[in-house]
């Protein structure tokens, strides 16, 4: 156990959890929505502090990352957890098994071990991923820490759930993050149980702290997918850059939502026109190997990226531009 990040000590031996935007007030003995961050006799700790369920190396593009790297590999790590309840949560077996199953597990490591690692692997970014990284926020942060030192960049990819002060705690070591944007505030309470303002603010305000950021909507027959819903999601973005990169991913039945149909083509097709209709410049389709997975220049059309299923089979920037007609194209390149 280690003790915990953000939280207040309130009367009667509660405390406030001030990591999310859930602000748990949890009792003695008790844990927080997360399931992984339990009040000891007054103090706060998270359970998972090195506590690794998962470790891959990874394709960025399959965070997915597109615009950050292209071509390079990831360590990518997770411990269980999550401060949702997604119903369609494609990760469920170790996100929601606190609560599910009531189990912790994980092998011990420590942030020098996954640098090493991750070195070792000779990759060149570490990915917090799988599950929600802001629920193990103490190990991702001293792990992001650690891997500044050897040169390594770090990536997010996130529910974008966390609080402005956590946002702020990690961005000086951040580099990238990927956001899911879900749907509307409906589609946030009756799928997530969770709300989407906080995270439209972290949307925008990661950008503004320097960590690039790309946006994903994974979408779901007559759950998130009318025109409205997209439209609002599509111009949302635009508002606070047309330059960030939309994936509109394909859904696939899993876990508590089997009732929805997968995503055709032709729904990722009609949400990749909305967003265009927007003015995004970069939309990428998710889950359809072969189809909307390249990156073109916004000004002139030209090919820069090019991929089949997470894999880079041409990249033709620049010093982050254009080749043909020297636009900058927005990214870390």
């Amino acid at each position: 156990m280690r003790e915990a990040m953000f939280y207040e000590r309130l009367e009667g031996g509660d405390v406030r959890c001030n990591l999310c935007n859930h602000s748990c007030r949890i009792h003695p003995g008790r844990r927080g929505i997360c399931g992984v961050r339990e009040n000891i006799d007054g103090t706060l700790y998270s359970l998972v502090y090195g506590r690794i369920v998962a470790e891959h190396v990874d394709p960025v593009e399959k965070k997915p990352l597109f615009h950050f790297q292209p071509g390079s590999r990831s360590y990518s790590i997770a411990t269980v957890g999550c401060n949702f309840r997604c119903r369609h949560c494609q990760n469920a077996d170790i996100s929601q098994m606190p609560v599910d199953r009531g189990m912790i597990i994980g092998s011990e490591r420590a942030p020098e071990d996954i640098v090493a690692e991750a070195l070792e692997a000779g990759v060149q970014s570490i990915s917090y991923t799988y599950t929600e990284p802001t629920i193990f926020f103490e190990f991702a942060l001293d792990t992001a820490v650690k891997a500044k030192e050897f040169g390594l960049k770090n990536n997010f990819v996130s529910n974008g759930y966390m609080t402005e002060e956590a946002a702020r705690e990690i961005s000086p070591y951040l580099d990238a993050i990927n956001i899911d944007l879900k749907g509307d505030d409906e589609f946030y309470r009756k799928i997530c149980s969770a709300r989407v303002e906080p995270v439209k603010r972290n949307i925008e305000l990661f950008p503004k702290l320097g960590v690039w950021t790309e946006v994903t909507t994974l979408v779901i027959p007559g759950y998130n997918d009318s025109d409205k819903q997209l439209r609002e999601i599509a111009e949302f973005l635009a508002g606070v850059s047309v330059d960030i990169p939309w994936h509109v991913s394909a859904f696939h039945p899993t876990y508590r939502l089997r009732d929805a149909p997968p995503t055709s083509a032709a729904t990722i097709r009609r949400a990749i026109g909305i967003g265009r209709d927007a003015g995004i410049r970069y939309i990428y389709a998710g889950n359809i190997p072969g189809e909307g997975e390249n990156t073109h220049c916004h000004n002139c059309g030209e090919l820069l990226v090019e991929r089949f299923a997470y894999r880079v089979t041409l990249n033709s920037i620049v010093d982050g531009r254009c080749p043909r007609c020297g636009t900058q194209i927005p990214g870390v390149w």
